[in-house]
């Protein structure tokens, strides 16, 4: 390894440890109650280094509320590629859903909370790409439901994304696979079932 890699590999370290300890101190206290020094001494740095690597809090934000719409917009978009029986695809959107929910359950208390702090830029980046992510299972839905309106497909939507993305308080540590059963098979009934959501 060059001494140019590691220090590249070091900085990438220190750049994740950083995103780590904001999203760990951002949603048990709030984007607000957490100083930029604060993250700083949670993950080794000192607090001028932290600018090292982001421009400020509000650039740390971005990063943590950005990537993960994106993130999950691309893992729909996979999920649905190959097409096929809707039944599959949704299956495949659910799993998508909880590797997430399941593995970030920091970020969605962020986003619930603080999504109103990102700058205008970020904050309008995020909606339209989660309105992108509503529409992939609002297609795929209809396809399954095809009685259904666009409206009853996003209600139905939007209400197995609450039960998907109650990790931060449902999800039990000392049992994921359980856990991710569960959710996933209560997920799949509610998608599935007949009837008027709305």
């Amino acid at each position: 390894m060059t001494e140019v890699t590691g220090r590249a590999m070091l900085k990438a370290e220190r750049r994740e440890r950083l995103l780590a300890e904001a999203a760990r101190l951002m949603a048990a206290h709030g984007y607000r109650g957490v100083r930029l020094d604060d993250i700083g001494v949670a993950a080794g740095i000192s607090g001028p280094g932290v600018y090292r690597h982001f421009a400020g809090k509000e650039a740390l934000l971005a990063e943590l509320l950005v990537a993960p719409s994106r993130r999950l917009l691309e893992g729909a978009r996979r999920a649905t590629a190959a097409g096929g029986d809707p039944t599959r695809v949704l299956a495949a959107l659910v799993d998508a859903h909880l590797d997430f929910s399941l593995a970030e359950p920091d970020v969605i208390r962020i986003q619930d909370r603080d999504l109103a702090c990102l700058p205008p830029a970020e904050r309008d980046e995020v909606r339209r790409t989660q309105r992108r992510y509503v529409e992939i299972w609002v297609g795929v839905l209809r396809r399954l439901h095809p009685r259904a309106t666009a409206a009853q497909a996003r209600t139905r939507a939007h209400a197995v994304f609450g039960l998907l993305n109650s990790t931060p308080h449902s999800a039990r540590p000392d049992s994921p696979p359980r856990t991710r059963d569960l959710l996933r098979a209560m997920a799949l009934a509610a998608l599935d079932a007949e009837g008027d959501p709305g």
